[in-house]
């Protein structure tokens, strides 16, 4: 009876702080929980693998700070795996705060990468308006699309950018989205018109509106979904990061909280049959 009246009367407090303790510790030691690859991930991590060194690639940065906590991990993770495959990167944003999230996204790789150069290894061309035309006027006059990088320094002074005037020395785009415009648009424009490879990074929220395009045609080659999707890259690169500590906590706190749904049916249940004896 004295069990069942504390399994019935948990203080609240007592199930906040096991949930603060169970999301806070994941995040400050990587306990790296077992997580399975699922084959869209897969597919990103395919085409930058595959592709050969040296080839100039495009990231997007079509998001901004409330969103950062789902895709920045995955840009973290797809600049590491570029860089290691020396792959040559070109950055740009349809959204105005893509431009400082794609600064921030390459300090923080750029400390395993030291030796990279601005300007020969990699670029930051900003934010250009005007989303499914913009793409389009790229894949006619990349130099006239983007006359100068986000600092003002013109493309004709940076070695990264010769020879690119549309996107036929593109390998590949990547747009990391957490709307419009975003990953639809370069499926659109640069996939469907162009015949430019793209895959994508979103919000968990998105992935069921994108996922048709990845698809037999390969509208999309592969997709790369919330945090869930983003410790998965970590996982193939063998980089945890961000998104796999993000995950250790959610599972922890989800077990905690199925936890104590347990116990309080247990308590509950048996309550009810103890008041049922007493009534017999």
């Amino acid at each position: 009876m004295k069990t069942l009246n504390i399994l019935t009367k948990i203080d609240r407090r007592i199930i906040f702080l096991l949930i603060f303790f169970g999301v806070a510790v994941p995040l400050l030691v990587t306990i790296n929980f077992k997580l399975g690859v699922t084959k869209n991930v897969r597919k990103v991590y395919n085409m930058v693998e595959e592709t050969q060194e040296n080839s100039k690639v495009v990231i997007s940065y079509d998001y901004g700070p409330s969103t950062k906590p789902e895709i920045q991990p995955m840009a973290i993770a797809l600049l590491n795996h570029a860089f290691r495959k020396k792959l040559r990167v070109i950055c740009v944003a349809l959204w105005p705060m893509g431009v400082q999230m794609c600064n921030e996204a390459l300090e923080t790789t750029l400390q395993h990468f030291p030796d990279l150069k601005y300007g020969k290894d990699y670029v930051n061309l900003g934010y250009k308006t005007g989303g499914q035309v913009t793409i389009n006027h790229m894949a006619k006059n990349f130099r006239s699309t983007f006359p100068t990088d986000e600092g003002g320094t013109p493309i004709d002074e940076l070695p990264i950018l010769n020879g690119i005037n549309n996107f036929n020395k593109i390998a590949f785009i990547i747009g990391l989205s957490a709307g419009d415009p975003g990953i639809k648009q370069w499926v659109q424009v640069a996939h469907d018109s162009y015949g430019k490879p793209v895959a994508g990074g979103s919000t968990a929220v998105q992935v069921p509106f994108l996922l048709p395009y990845v698809n037999k045609q390969q509208q999309l080659t592969g997709l790369i979904g919330g945090l869930k999707g983003a410790a998965e890259y970590e996982k193939l690169i063998n980089l945890p990061g961000f998104a796999t500590k993000g995950m250790d906590a959610q599972s922890i706190a989800h077990l905690i909280i199925i936890l104590f749904i347990i116990i309080g049916n247990i308590g509950y249940f048996a309550s009810k049959k103890q008041k049922g004896k007493i009534k017999s």
